[in-house]
């Protein structure tokens, strides 16, 4: 191969290089609520109308056993798409370990309060933020009722965080319009559900500062210098800026010390203080310095 041909054919692979697109980083914190849902987590919702039902409950045989979603009912029961309690908590955990939810009131007995409506009002904080969120159980009553409930207010507010947004949609959410405009694309307004640079900011200090607090603990229960050891490596390659916090280094180098004392005094002992003198023959006590 002459220089000039070899020259061409780099010439040729740099240009193919710099036309591909940049490798896409996965998703973390909030913008992970945002990632579409794989198929496997997505369930089926039959919706059936008032008349679909009435016409089942009058006649048990009008219904049959549907092989979409496994339940009983009018043959022409329209399904919808949904993502599950267990789906939903599994990525609010992916997204922050240390998420929460809690009740907009409570009952005199410290229980969740449910509005006039049955219906109940949520918190749900993810990586520092707080939405609202609602959630009923369609006027059902008892245990499952309550779960139900709490369920349907988690998907709602995190809806809000924009997660199974296109579930919610029922639709094509990000599709093209038919504009007119000779088929340009028309750029969508700023989506509401994305944190700003300040958010941002603080939705990764307060992950951070969980993530620290959760790892302190970790290592004060560590019991041995071979669990320590192993503990660190470990988070060393996972979460380096963890590790690198000079809290947990701190904790680590006290726990080190710990360990390192009970192994030379295993038993932990210390000389006993010698027992108080008796009284002299004159009634009086020997004091000690």
């Amino acid at each position: 191969m002459t220089e000039q041909t070899n020259a061409a054919a780099i010439k040729a692979l740099c240009k193919a290089q710099a036309a591909m697109p940049p490798a896409k980083t996965a998703a973390t914190g909030l913008a992970l609520l945002r990632e579409p849902f794989p198929p496997h987590q997505i369930s089926k919702l039959p919706k059936p109308t008032k008349q679909q039902t009435d016409d089942v409950k009058a006649n048990f045989k009008a219904g049959i056993r549907c092989k979409v979603c496994g339940a009983w009912h009018h043959k022409d029961v329209v399904h919808l798409d949904y993502v599950g309690h267990a789906a939903l908590t599994d990525r609010l955990l992916d997204c922050d370990p240390a998420w929460n939810w809690e009740p907009m009131a409570l009952t005199p007995a410290g229980t969740p309060a449910l509005d006039a409506n049955g219906g109940m009002w949520i918190k749900l904080t993810v990586c520092g933020l707080t939405r609202l969120g609602y959630g009923d159980a369609g006027g059902k009553t008892g245990g499952d009722a309550v779960k139900e409930t709490i369920g349907d207010c988690l998907r709602n507010a995190a809806m809000r965080f924009g997660a199974a947004l296109d579930l919610w949609h029922k639709g094509d959410l990000h599709g093209d319009d038919d504009t007119g405009n000779g088929g340009a694309h028309t750029p969508p307004p700023p989506d509401p559900f994305d944190p700003t640079p300040e958010e941002k900011a603080r939705e990764e200090y307060n992950l951070h500062e969980a993530n620290v607090d959760r790892e302190i603990r970790k290592i004060e229960t560590i019991t041995s210098m071979d669990e320590l050891k192993a503990y660190w490596s470990g988070l060393l390659k996972e979460q380096t800026a963890v590790a690198n916090d000079e809290r947990i280094i701190a904790a680590k180098d006290g726990r080190k010390r710990a360990l390192g004392i009970q192994a030379a005094d295993p038993q932990n002992e210390r000389s006993a203080p010698p027992p108080p003198a008796g009284p002299d023959e004159n009634g009086q006590y020997e004091v000690r310095g």
